[in-house]
């Protein structure tokens, strides 16, 4: 092959000639960055035909690499039974995950063919919500009975390395005879302890959570211990699974992610190009449809005061400078109230508290920027007056707009309605038709003076 061709046309070319060790060699050497590009640069087809060419465990390692929704749709179109196997090869946190973004059925499917026990595993997973505990959970852990022996432990360990590989060695969880979790044991302490110890008198006492700790209890948890994972333990004490630090800060980044997807319009929180085109516009001209309306909304102001705008045409150059400026003011306001709700620092019976914070911050940002822009009038017009219509017209906005911005996703949020998608153009219209309102209404009232 030439040094030109790229990565993509390599793996097709390696798939094409069947050249399956050559192929798992090649991949082994691309970064992640790579792989996730040359992916993106194959077709659907292309992308089932590399996962069929590759053992399960290589294929199960593709899809890592990939969004869960890309993953499940690549799923969806094998063969169930070439799935499952791949499926078992994923930890359960993210085989889990994967078979949530399915439908029920072909997720039934692939269940179908799976190991009866990985099966299970999958099932209750699935059924926590994906943003508690029980949905981020991992089943794959070192667990062992307060009466063994460290040797019998270490010598474990050594019968299983491959199946550990994987695992997180820095702990091990000691139960008693009945699964209830006792505590941990540091993979340092086990090395170093006498080999006829038992590793029930090396166990340290461990914090744990239920299933049902939501996310925003577990960030708090990681934010205060130097912790790579906690367990999950039942009402009973007994041991159920862990749950990573990294899952819960990618979770957060997830969720992050798609607010600010949704907070552009694009509504279902993930869209990527290799998705069919008929798809992505739907979830595109839902928001953009809307908005169509609440711009004429917001411009009918302006038709309003159409003979102000005719009698002061320098009004019109700042129009969309106080409704941008503000607008920003504003997306900030709501960033900050998303960012609380996700973590749970506020909830909807805050709206007052959270609007007297807003409302300062608004009120000493509009004093700043409408000098800024009062003066920058001035000097552009020599006229004094024009400075303070369009001044005080960007500081009044901008407490406007942050108040809109930080209660308009709190009451959102208690009509069950999603804020991410909605606060947005709620705060766009508003912003407008208000900045509109003050530039044109303050104009009105001091016309006279503007034309001297």
């Amino acid at each position: 092959m030439e040094s030109t061709t790229k990565p993509w046309q390599q793996l097709n070319q390696l798939i094409a000639d069947e050249s399956h060790g050559e192929l798992q060699d090649y991949l082994d050497k691309l970064s992640h960055q790579d792989l996730v590009h040359a992916l993106f640069r194959m077709a659907p087809e292309e992308q089932q035909a590399l996962l069929s060419a590759l053992t399960p465990e290589s294929a199960a390692d593709v899809l890592e690499e990939l969004p869960d929704v890309h993953a499940a749709a690549l799923l969806e179109d094998l063969p169930a039974f070439e799935a499952a196997t791949i499926v078992m090869e994923l930890p359960s946190d993210d085989a889990a995950d994967v078979l949530a973004e399915l439908d029920t059925q072909d997720a039934e499917q692939i269940l179908g063919h799976m190991d009866a026990d990985d099966a299970a595993e999958a099932r209750e997973l699935i059924a926590y919500d994906e943003d508690v505990a029980g949905g981020l959970m991992m089943t794959e852990f070192l667990k062992y009975t307060e009466s063994m022996l460290v040797r019998e432990v270490l010598a474990d360990m050594r019968r299983h390395a491959d199946e550990y590989a994987l695992y997180n060695v820095q702990y091990l969880y000691v139960t008693d005879a009945n699964e209830r979790l006792l505590g941990i044991l540091r993979a340092r302490d086990l090395v170093l302890a006498q080999p006829d110890e038992r590793i029930g008198d090396l166990t340290r006492p461990a914090e744990s959570v239920s299933p049902t700790t939501p996310l925003e209890a577990l960030v708090d948890f990681f934010e205060d211990h130097e912790l790579s994972a906690i367990p999950v333990a039942d009402t009973l004490g007994r041991l159920l699974g862990v749950v990573r630090r990294r899952a819960v800060y990618d979770t957060v980044a997830e969720h992050a992610e798609e607010d600010r997807l949704k907070a552009q319009g694009i509504i279902g929180g993930e869209e990527f190009r290799s998705m069919p085109s008929l798809l992505r516009s739907r979830r595109r001209l839902t928001w953009l449809s809307l908005n169509i309306g609440l711009n004429i909304i917001a411009a009918s102001i302006i038709a309003l005061y159409q003979d102000t705008l005719a009698a002061v045409i320098a009004l019109a150059v700042f129009l969309p400078i106080v409704s941008d400026m503000s607008g920003c003011s504003g997306n900030q306001a709501v960033a900050v109230s998303l960012r609380e709700l996700t973590l749970g620092i506020v909830q909807p019976m805050d709206v007052f508290r959270v609007w007297l914070k807003e409302a300062s911050v608004g009120l000493i940002n509009g004093l700043a920027l409408g000098s800024l822009l009062g003066a920058a009038a001035w000097l552009w017009q020599g006229n004094g007056y024009l400075g303070l219509v369009v001044g005080g017209a960007l500081a009044l906005n901008t407490v406007v707009a942050v108040s809109i911005g930080g209660t308009v996703p709190l009451f959102l949020k208690a009509l069950k309605i999603d804020p991410a998608v909605a606060a947005g153009p709620i705060l766009t219209t508003v912003t407008d038709m208000c900045g509109f309102f003050f530039v044109l209404a303050f104009a009105t009232s001091m016309l006279p003076l503007l034309q001297t």
